[in-house]
């Protein structure tokens, strides 16, 4: 199976009712855990690379690692997608190397941090989407700005700052069509979101709910959404980590989610937890092993079980096997014909 449009991946799970995972990755190690949960499950994998991951990795070397993913697992469909890009150019060089997706953050400006205005946001989203709609890619959008950073990106703060608003998310579908949108709802990026397990008080989901009335053929993405388990915490610092306690997203708040128009659910701190504390529980176990694989080989199996346990939360396993992939071709003549367009005042009438 070729890889596919996440657009296609996110409508398929419209139509299911049920929401898809979004991994990071930055090495092989990441990437063959995705692949063995989502072979367990049975389950469509989006699998995504940032900025940060993209230099860490290089290009080349993550790019035709995923694509080794592709050709061993031709039964799972898979998209390819840029998580956060800060401007133009790394949404047409992501597109340029062969990934099938791109969001384009416009919420901050390029320099990652600093909260931009509406209208610049607007202007470089529509910018990429002109450009990667005419070759059939999806684009995922951001109004309102996440609390925390992730790889030197985000405007850092609690999350609740920039809240998105109802409105303006219904003005930013309409002027800039994008096939996902990502919206702030109290959530952060990294392992310290909540100082509480979160309520109404700091996780808005009325806003989420009330976003996806107003915009039912936009698919919605919720970023910060690791669930960040406290066996996962307990497990590095059992093995000498100092983790400070927190609270992630809880599964529950997420299904919520999923039925209110959650398409894409993103998914990177369980995992790099699950991938450390495996690491240090055979280094504090057995200090005089050396061999990479000895450690790798228990991360590496940490993370599948993470992912697994995420897929089948989030309604996708067994869904693989569901849909024939649409070439990438087909979906730039959807794009042209307005057939996939998503604008309110379109989307509608259809």
């Amino acid at each position: 199976m070729p890889i596919v449009s996440m657009r296609q991946l996110l409508d398929e799970a419209a139509k299911g009712g049920y929401g898809v995972g979004a991994f990071n990755v930055n090495d092989m190690e990441q990437i063959q855990a995705i692949m063995a949960a989502a072979v367990e499950t049975k389950s469509p994998v989006i699998m995504q690379a940032s900025r940060g991951a993209r230099s860490f990795a290089q290009d080349r070397y993550l790019f035709h690692l995923m694509l080794a993913a592709n050709e061993l697992n031709p039964g799972i469909p898979m998209a390819f997608h840029q998580d956060h890009g800060n401007s133009f150019e790394t949404c047409k060089s992501a597109i340029e190397l062969g990934f099938t997706s791109v969001m384009m953050d416009g919420s901050l400006r390029e320099d990652g941090k600093t909260p931009s205005t509406f209208e610049e946001n607007v202007e470089v989203t529509r910018r990429v989407v002109e450009f990667a709609h005419s070759r059939g890619i999806t684009v995922e959008g951001e109004i309102g700005v996440l609390g925390g950073v992730e790889d030197g990106h985000g405007a850092g703060g609690s999350g609740l700052e920039h809240v998105t608003d109802p409105d303006q998310a219904v003005e930013f579908a309409e002027r800039t069509g994008v096939d996902a949108l990502a919206i702030a709802i109290g959530t952060s990026h990294g392992a310290y979101k909540f100082n509480k397990k979160p309520d109404g008080s700091v996780l808005k989901m009325n806003i989420l709910i009330e976003i996806h009335k107003r915009l039912p053929h936009t698919h919605l993405v919720m970023h910060g959404s690791s669930s960040v388990p406290k066996d996962l915490q307990a497990i590095v610092n059992q093995y000498g980590g100092k983790l400070k306690e927190t609270w992630g997203v809880p599964i529950e708040e997420i299904q919520l989610g999923i039925r209110n128009g959650v398409r894409k659910i993103n998914v990177d701190t369980d995992n790099r937890l699950a991938i450390t504390g495996a690491i240090r529980k055979v280094f504090w176990e057995t200090p005089e092993k050396f061999d990479p694989r000895d450690y790798l080989k228990p991360a590496r199996e940490a993370m599948a079980k993470v992912v697994a346990e995420r897929m089948r939360e989030f309604g996708q396993a067994g869904h693989a096997g569901d849909y024939a992939p649409i070439p990438i071709a087909e979906m730039a003549k959807g794009y042209e014909s307005g057939a996939l367009d998503t604008r309110p005042s379109l989307a509608g009438a259809r």
